[in-house]
């Protein structure tokens, strides 16, 4: 009895035990849900105590967070599953963001030829002529090949053979139909500036033995040795001091060790200049050139040389660029561009300012300001420095002024391939933003001038397919900030409504060319259309055009393919003839393979005082 009375005690405190509990857990619930109604005055009067009150906010907060967590998993599961079911079945597939292709990126397509083309490219390709390359036939195969953009240096050679070499251009241009009828070629004058050349008379090799003794004098009357090497400046022994590095190399050198040296300064003895040559090499050719690293050379950009081309060669042929070599300060712009307002014909020539040292680099953002453009000459660059840094290609793309890079596949000089470092060096120069890539060596005196020029282009038209357009597009838009001028919100709007709409083309009429330039500058994926419009203007004793320089000078810019319009249609005017001109530009792009049938194309054009831009489809 005893037991069993135990045993109905324990059963009935167990039982207790129990009822309290669930009364407990049901005022806890009971709390939980009091704060979800906000009903806060409940624990004033609970029987629960203050830790209790604790754990139940802490509960309900935790199921709160559990809630909403398992609610957006559930929606980006959704998500997930919705990009699944729309995405193309295709094997190995890259979406390109708003780049030239339209379709998605096969990797199958890198096996696939290339698509021939009227515009190659939209990186242009600016080709030196010289001995290799100064042929009618030669010509005729680097235009076919890609070349918008012929360069005289007057670094060698005298007027009479640049002249012959220029004639036999005009003869090729006028035989290549393809690009004869709407098509320019622009003619750039580089100058010799202050750069420092070896004199070789008799133009014997000169072997250069390493850890031997080898002596620079400004005596241009001695003959060249390899014990001595004379030299076009005076000033050498002032302005260079022991220890300082000097590198000597065949002009236009593409890198090779064989054919460059590099000299350390043991001692200077009067004007002469004692250096140890640090590596074995032998010079050939008659034009050798010397680049001091760190060296401030005291010779003016534009020499009385360079003032004689440009004066008497220059005005004859009215050149569209002159390359200055070794700008420095943005005053070598300035007074080259003083001097060639006095010229007359040759007061619309742009100046392309070509960075070559340290002091040039140093005082970039005011060259740019004053230039017309920039030539970055990454050879002798690249003896001072180490590699270049992208920042000065970025401010050339947001001043909207073209870049011009060089010096990309030294090797093609004597091969027929380049090299894949060459091929990369190439592409990540579109990449980067240049406009123009310019050939030295390649077509001067390169075995293959056609075959470079073409294998350049490819690589360019290739590497444009995978241009980032959408993320340059809003760097841009950054930059510029707001409020835009009238003219760059045109540009810029133009630029995205042809992304938009998945145009072909843009069609910019302009009398300047500062429109169509305003609409490259955004890197649209299409090719941009400059139907230049010429200005009847008089100087009191003559009428005359204006509107060709305009229309060549278009053709160093990324993207941009210029024709000269009639000038009795006027792109203000609202009538039928300006219809036709319009007709004009599309039947060009339709010949040049760009527009088809039921494109859409952008036109920009300007309708009274206000500017517009229009889409429009093509029919059958």
């Amino acid at each position: 009895m005893c037991k069993k009375a135990n045993l109905s005690r324990d059963w009935k405190k167990r039982r207790e035990v129990s009822e309290r509990a669930k009364k407990k857990n049901i005022q806890k619930l009971v709390c939980c849900f009091s704060l979800w109604k906000g009903r806060t005055r409940f624990f004033s009067h609970s029987p629960l105590g203050f830790r209790d009150r604790k754990k139940a906010i802490f509960h309900f907060r935790f199921i709160h967070f559990l809630f909403f967590f398992f609610f957006f998993f559930f929606l980006l599961l959704l998500r997930f599953l919705h990009l699944l079911s729309i995405t193309p079945d295709y094997p190995s597939t890259m979406h390109s963001n708003h780049l030239l292709l339209e379709e998605p990126i096969r990797m199958a397509s890198i096996l696939e030829p290339s698509k021939s083309s009227f515009f190659p490219a939209m990186t242009k390709i600016v080709g030196t002529l010289g001995p290799r390359s100064r042929s009618v036939e030669i010509i005729s195969g680097c235009l076919k090949a890609g070349m918008s953009v012929a360069r005289f240096d007057f670094s060698w050679g005298n007027a009479e053979y640049h002249q012959e070499t220029l004639e036999n251009l005009k003869a090729a241009v006028k035989s290549t139909k393809k690009l004869c009828a709407l098509c320019y070629f622009q003619v750039m004058l580089d100058t010799v500036g202050p750069e420092l050349q070896v004199i070789n008379k008799t133009e014997k090799s000169i072997s250069l033995q390493e850890d031997a003794i080898v002596v620079l004098t400004p005596n241009q009357e001695l003959e060249a040795t390899s014990e001595l090497l004379p030299i076009n400046f005076t000033g050498l022994s002032k302005a260079v001091k022991k220890g300082d590095t000097i590198f000597v190399g065949q002009y236009l050198f593409t890198g090779s060790e064989s054919t460059s040296a590099w000299l350390e300064v043991s001692e200077v003895k009067g004007d002469d200049v004692v250096c140890v040559i640090k590596n074995s090499a032998t010079l050939t050719g008659s034009l050798f050139t010397l680049h001091g690293s760190q060296i401030h050379i005291n010779l003016p950009t534009l020499s009385d040389e360079d003032k004689e081309v440009i004066s008497s060669w220059g005005v004859q042929n009215k050149i569209d660029f002159l390359s200055l070599s070794y700008t420095r300060h943005a005053e070598d712009v300035r007074q080259a561009r003083e001097f060639l307002s006095k010229l007359g014909d040759l007061s619309q020539t742009q100046i392309f300012a070509k960075i070559e040292t340290v002091e040039g680099l140093t005082h970039f953002d005011e060259i740019l300001q004053a230039a017309d453009g920039i030539i970055l000459s990454r050879g002798n660059l690249g003896i001072d420095l180490p590699p270049e840094k992208k920042a000065a290609l970025y401010k050339c793309n947001m001043a909207g002024k073209p870049a011009v890079v060089t010096r990309v596949v030294d090797s093609m000089t004597n091969n027929l391939r380049p090299t894949r470092a060459e091929a990369t060096d190439v592409a990540n120069a579109v990449l980067d933003g240049s406009d123009a890539i310019l050939l030295g060596a390649e077509t001067l005196r390169g075995l293959y001038p056609v075959e470079t020029i073409s294998t350049v282009g490819r690589i360019c038209a290739e590497s444009e397919k995978v241009f980032n357009q959408d993320l340059y597009f809003k760097k841009t838009v950054k930059f510029v900030g707001e409020p835009m001028t009238h003219l760059e919100s045109i540009a810029s709007s133009a630029v995205r409504a042809a992304i938009k709409v998945k145009a072909s083309v843009i069609i910019c009429f302009t009398s300047s060319g500062r429109a169509a330039r305003l609409i490259a500058k955004y890197r649209p994926t299409m090719p941009v259309i400059s139907v230049v419009i010429p200005r009847l203007k008089t100087n009191q004793l003559r009428w005359s055009f204006s509107g060709a320089f305009e229309a060549r000078q278009s053709l160093i810019v990324r993207g941009l393919f210029p024709m000269l319009a009639d000038p009795r249609h006027p792109a203000e005017s609202t009538s039928a003839t300006n219809e036709s001109v319009l007709k004009v530009a599309l039947d060009h792009g339709k010949a040049s393979g760009v527009i088809k049938s039921h494109d859409r194309v952008v036109v920009c054009q300007k309708v009274g005082d206000a500017s517009v831009v229009k889409i429009i489809e093509l029919e059958d």
